[in-house]
């Protein structure tokens, strides 16, 4: 039988054909594309496995639509998408292999994404060949158990599934372009500093800000503590007064200076606990894991796509927390061959299994280890995401730590005063898994009645504003919200970067942002709640579940952007007014030293950037910019000369110019030296010139002597 094989990727489709072909597979190109072949006797003979590169059709709007000042962003709403490949070498070279093919298999990833590619592939293949049969290999794991088990047991394509990805891309598309035409061209920011919106990508940013707007409002109060040092034997520890916080410093020194220098023992409890291991890895977590220990989640997440490429973990984009199905034995008994595990495993591996259970979903199994591999095999950012899941893994297996919790309250002249520890006395789960600290608290062993010396203390502090969110945290609000899905999550987050929305982690607001959104809630707060993209979330996945059809979820949508239009087009000069005040803020640097002008961003007739000052041509003053990337102009400032503080993004990386007048003395600095050490060269090279041509020559018995000389 002749079967072609389907999958994602070509490193994916060369490690199925190996498995598959037992090392017998051998490669050649098919229209400049990599395919691998086999022929054997049984199930898998005359096979071709071909790999794509993601998706390799697109969708768009008409060539007709494209021209921003012709067609109304509001005409894009009930426009009819059109499909295009966008890689046609793979679309040709499915077509000639499958033509000739009895046997489809998509073999893409089991998600909403992979079964959509898997059907845009099918699609291309039945344009061409009418009779071949296709059918559908799931796999959560690229090793030879699992792929051999897959093709063993083949099921049919989940159309339903592959629609709600469809609807997914058109929904997205409709929405992000016309609003981004819509709120661009009110704002004239077009080029490559057009405003984006997107479905996802506007609530989500709208949170940022508004954990800002609540930072920027936040109005420290003074509070105290009042403490007493407590000594017995040679140990001291920590007591903190029963109040907690004192409103006014009258009465904390009130309370204070009524203390004595002794105090007494009122009660003192030991307790044992558990502290139970972590949950298994869903993507969410996985993520917040991996941003604590210095990735971002993109990284985190191609980094654990390529480790999944190599047969080294399961499939990182699931819901599932529950292991099921899993031979947890098997997977200890690999680590076990490896130096860095082997101890703990092979104790896991005397034991009866228990591990811990998070939430359970019906999509792949958590994220855990399925090959064991050499660490100088992996680059330092692949052990580092290999090292975090195998050791949650490890720790998910474990027994509970053991943690002595010690409470002693101390009375002083009548005023209660609270002491705490905690002692881990069994290391159980957090033996393997160094990622979760707890901070030890030691207090001695004390009798009730007893008298110990105190010294009290005050400490002066102030309640803290609200914190932003970090990148792991901004993923677990997305997912507690329902904004995008654990597919989708790090990649929107990306790109607030890319769109110069946000800067830093964790992550701040840029002016551009904090215009964008607050205009928005003004004049279309729809397009800024969460509930709109959770609703539309909740219908996408009734197609999925084949409870409604992908073209009714489609003009529901439509329908709800129509709806908004109609607000933006009766707002249409108040929104371009606000929006424009609010933007202009982020062209002014700060102000000019020579006359108190504004510092703006301006552009010469040629194109090029550069601050200048809005005096004008009263004032000539400067400064230079770099030529490329997305400005980004930060509310922080410098303290010698009050400009605000620059990043330049340029494509996937962030330079921090910082204030434009200190990099400019520094480059203007470091020219005058390198113009000087040229000019000393010039001198140096002149000289040596000289020395050459009034050197007298040496007779053959001179040469001679210096020869010998120099013997």
């Amino acid at each position: 039988m002749r079967r072609l094989i389907v999958t994602e990727k070509n490193n994916t489709a060369k490690r199925i054909a190996n498995i598959l072909s037992g090392g017998k597979e051998k490669g050649k190109r098919i229209t400049s594309s990599n395919v691998y072949t086999f022929s054997e006797d049984g199930t898998f003979s005359n096979t071709t496995v071909m790999g794509l590169r993601g998706h390799i059709i697109n969708i768009d709007f008409p060539a007709d639509k494209k021209n921003w000042n012709a067609v109304g962003p509001e005409e894009l709403v009930w426009t009819d998408i059109v499909k295009k490949p966008t890689e046609k070498k793979y679309a040709n070279a499915l077509k000639k292999l499958g033509r000739d093919a009895e046997e489809v298999t998509i073999a893409t990833d089991y998600d909403r994404e992979g079964e959509l590619i898997g059907v845009e592939a099918l699609e291309i293949i039945s344009s061409v060949n009418k009779e071949a049969k296709f059918d559908r290999a799931r796999y959560s794991a690229i090793t030879n158990d699992e792929i051999e088990k897959s093709f063993s047991n083949l099921v049919d394509i989940d159309f339903n599934l592959a629609q709600s990805a469809d609807a997914r891309r058109v929904i997205d598309l409709v929405w992000g372009a016309s609003l981004t035409r819509f709120l661009s061209l009110s704002s004239m920011r077009l080029g490559n500093n057009f405003l984006s919106v997107g479905r996802v990508q506007t609530p989500t940013l709208a949170l940022i800000t508004e954990k800002e707007e609540e930072i920027d409002n936040f109005v420290p109060e003074p509070y105290w503590e009042l403490y007493i040092k407590c000594l017995k034997d040679d140990f001291t520890f920590i007591a903190k007064h029963k109040k907690g916080r004192f409103h006014t410093k009258k009465e904390v020194d009130r309370v204070k200076s009524s203390l004595g220098n002794k105090g007494e023992v009122k009660t003192f409890k030991k307790r044992i606990k558990n502290d139970m291991p972590p949950n298994p890895f869903n993507t969410t977590a996985f993520l917040t894991a991996a941003t604590s220990i210095g990735f971002t989640a993109s990284n985190a997440m191609r980094t654990a796509e390529n480790l999944y490429s190599q047969g080294l973990l399961s499939y990182p984009r699931t819901d599932n927390a529950v292991y099921s199905k899993i031979d947890l034995k098997k997977i200890l008994r690999l680590l076990s061959k490896m130096k860095e595990f082997s101890k703990y495993s092979k104790k896991l591996l005397d034991k009866e299994l228990k591990p811990t259970r998070g939430k359970e979903a019906k999509d792949h199994p958590p994220i855990h280890p399925v090959g064991y591999t050499k660490r100088e095999k992996l680059n330092d950012e692949e052990w580092k995401i290999y090292e975090l899941v195998v050791r949650r893994f490890l720790a998910t297996l474990s027994d509970a730590a053991k943690i002595e919790g010690t409470k002693a309250e101390i009375d002083v002249n009548g005023e209660l005063f609270n002491a705490t520890g905690s002692k881990i006395i069994e290391k159980g789960w957090r033996e393997i898994y160094p990622y979760s600290s707890l901070e030890e608290v030691f207090i001695p062993e004390l009798s009730v009645g007893e008298i110990l010396k105190v010294e009290s203390f005050v400490e002066e502090k102030e309640t803290k504003p609200p914190r932003r969110y970090g990148q792991g945290r901004l993923i677990e609000k997305m997912d507690e919200l329902g904004l995008g899905t654990k597919s989708t999550r790090h990649e929107m987050i990306g790109k607030l970067y890319r769109r110069g929305y946000v800067h830093g982690n964790p992550l701040k607001p840029t002016i551009v942002a904090r215009a964008v959104i607050k205009t928005l809630d003004e004049y279309a707060e729809k397009i800024t709640d969460v509930k709109m993209t959770k609703e539309l979330e909740e219908e996408m996945n009734t197609i999925a579940e084949g409870r409604l059809p992908e073209e009714e979820v489609i003009k529901r949508s439509r329908e709800m952007l129509g709806d908004t239009f109609e607000i933006l087009k009766k707002n249409e000069e108040k929104i371009s007014k606000d929006l424009r005040e609010r933007l202009r803020e982020e062209k002014v640097v700060g102000k000019c030293e020579k006359c108190g002008g504004d510092l703006i961003i301006r552009r010469t007739r040629r194109g090029t950037r550069f601050i200048g000052c809005s005096s004008y041509p009263d004032c000539d003053f400067s400064l230079p910019l770099p030529k490329s990337g997305r400005l980004v102009i930060t509310d922080q400032k410098c303290k010698e000369h009050g400009l605000k503080l620059i990043k330049i993004l340029y494509k996937n990386k962030t330079w921090n110019l910082g204030c434009p007048y200190c990099n400019y003395i520094e480059w203007m600095a470091k020219k005058e030296e390198e113009e000087g050490e040229e000019k000393e060269k010039v001198k140096e090279k002149a000289k040596g010139k000289s020395i050459k041509a009034t050197k007298p020559k040496a007779s053959p018995k001179s040469k001679e002597r210096v020869t010998t000389e120099t013997r």
